[in-house]
Parts: C-alpha cells; structure tokens; sequence
C-alpha cells in the first residue's frame, strides 16, 4: 500500500481523494482551509490533516504526493515533493511554461521518482478505442481531426479557457497523432472577466501535413465534449456526452474512380459503435500512477509526454496574447 498525501480540497481534489483512498492508503489531507479539513477530515479518519504543506512533505513514511490546487501553484508545489523524496502526480497542466515542466521532470529524474502529470482523458476507454483505430490504420491515413469543448459555464476567473478547457483536448491530439505541431495559433476574447478569454479557437498543423483546430468554450448554449478524427477510408467521434454510443465509426471516406480523370466522388457505408469498457478513467488514472511507483512501467514517460502538451500551451497562450484586442 503505497502512502499518498494530497494537497487541494477543491472540486476536483475531492474527487482524487475518493479514488486514491479507494485504491490505497490515503494518509495526509492538506488545504489551507481548516473548514475543508475538518469537513472531509471526517470522511477519511485514517488520513492526518494540516494547513502545512511542510508538515506533510516531513513526515517520513510519506511515499507520495497528490497535487490538485490552483494551477498556477502546481510547478512550486511538486517541486518541493520532488525536492522532499515524493513521487508526485500533479493536476494539469503541471507547469505554466515548458522550462518550469522541464526543471520537474530534471528534479525526478535527479531523485529516482515518479512523475506523472494528470491528463484524466488519456486514461478513458473510449479515447483508448480512438488510438486503436489510428494506429492500426483501420480508418486509414488520417487527414485531419477537430474537438469540441463547450458549455455555459463553469465560468473561471483564474486561468481562461485555453488553459482550462484545451489541455484535455490538446493531450489527446498529440496522443492520437505521436506528434508535435510545427504551426500553432490561437483567437479567442474575454466577454465576462477582462483578459480572462472565454471562448478560444486554436489551430495546429503537423510536420505530417495533419491539421487539428479546438473550440473551446464555457460561454456556449450546449455542453460538448466531442472528439472527431476523419481519415480516408473511415471516420470516428468520440462523444463523452452520450451515456451508450461513446465511439461511432462512420465507414465514409472519399473516393477517386479509376475511369474517372482526377474526379473525387464520396462513398458511405454502415455506421457502428463498438462497446466500449465502462471503466472509471479517474479510477484507472490513479491505479497507473500507483503502479508506476511500484516500479512498473516508465516512470517519466507522462511526465515527458505532458511536457509536450505545456510546450503547445505556451505556444497557443502566446499567441493569443498576441491577438490585437
């Protein structure tokens, strides 16, 4: 049983707190709000609470550290576990630029320890079918792929949509495609908070010839949270919104006659959605950060790879800084 502290009782702490108390021994809660602890201290009695981070990164049967505070505060605060000897999972993005991304993956590599950024969709079995399908060339080259991430709320104050909304999306692109963009720009305005942007828009183009754009938004009348990856021979969504057809594959694709001279027609075929696991991808997330400290796997490999999704993110934010008001 491999003794966790987490750091952060806001929504989505609670919700790494339920699973990693599910999976292992949950031995320290830490928040700056003696109300939080004292609340869900009573939920996990077996866990010690502090507003000290200190005092739990001390404790020496402390083997690692969950970090799921503001994102601003996730490069300092892993950094100090690094520091302290814990392997450390930390929310995403784990570092606002790529140099403060890299420096943590120097400080565990340096120590011997894990270190895996928490890009929840990479673990979800229905992005698990897309990779599939990719790279077994089942939907044949892929031409371009899009996302959708929109809704009416929750509306952010602390960081804007690109860094909130897009590093799902932007983690599953560079997945699905085992690539870096050579291109990538983004547009976006701030509607409701000054110089907080509400609704981006983001293209990226690929040293294959690959294009992917993102609409991300939670200033939107409908909630979406869709996938779509169009290759030459078939065509896939995945929709995290749908309770049952999570993956559709659509047997579409273009197709150029050989009597014909250079024409392009269009061919349809059946439409599909396999079944796909019903797996709690939090759940699995969690489990694959344990094994890794247990020894099993590439201990930097997340790391390395969320390294990639910061360095996009810094290249998107700075040209969306850059965007004439």
């Amino acid at each position: 049983m491999t003794r966790v502290g987490l750091v952060g009782l806001g929504y989505w702490g609670l919700n790494l707190a339920r699973s990693f108390d599910a999976l292992t021994e949950l031995r320290w809660l830490c928040d700056i709000s003696p109300e939080a602890l004292d609340h869900f201290g009573t939920r996990y009695p077996q866990a010690r609470t502090t507003t000290e981070y200190d005092e739990m990164l001390s404790d020496p049967e402390l083997e690692a550290v969950v970090v799921a505070t503001l994102a601003s505060t996730h490069y300092e605060l892993a950094k100090r576990a690094l520091e302290a000897g814990k392997h450390v999972f930390v929310e995403k993005p784990p570092a606002t630029t790529a140099a403060e991304a890299e420096d943590l993956i120097a400080a565990a590599e340096s120590n011997g320890l894990v270190l895996m950024p928490g890009h929840l969709l990479l673990y979800h079995p229905g992005v698990a079918a897309l990779k599939r399908l990719v790279d077994t060339g089942e939907l044949g080259e892929v031409l371009y792929l899009y996302s959708n991430r929109q809704n009416l709320g929750k509306i952010r104050t602390d960081e804007n949509a690109l860094s909130s909304l897009g590093v799902h999306d932007l983690s599953v692109i560079l997945h699905l495609l085992d690539e870096e963009p050579s291109e990538g720009w983004a547009r976006g305005n701030s509607y409701l908070t000054p110089g907080i942007e509400d609704v981006v828009f983001c293209y990226l183009r690929f040293p294959s010839g690959k294009v992917a754009h993102m609409h991300l938004s939670w200033l939107d009348p409908q909630k979406m949270r869709r996938i779509t990856v169009v290759g030459k021979e078939k065509m896939v969504v995945f929709d995290d919104m749908e309770l049952e057809r999570k993956v559709t594959i659509y047997e579409k694709g273009p197709w150029q006659p050989t009597e014909q001279y250079g024409e392009w027609q269009t061919r349809t075929g059946d439409i599909y959605s396999p079944k796909i696991p019903t797996d709690e991808p939090l759940r699995l997330e969690c489990s694959h950060f344990l094994q890794l400290v247990a020894g099993e796997g590439d201990p930097l490999r997340a790391a390395l790879d969320g390294l990639a999704v910061v360095r996009v993110l810094e290249q998107l934010q700075a040209s969306l800084v850059a965007t004439p008001a």
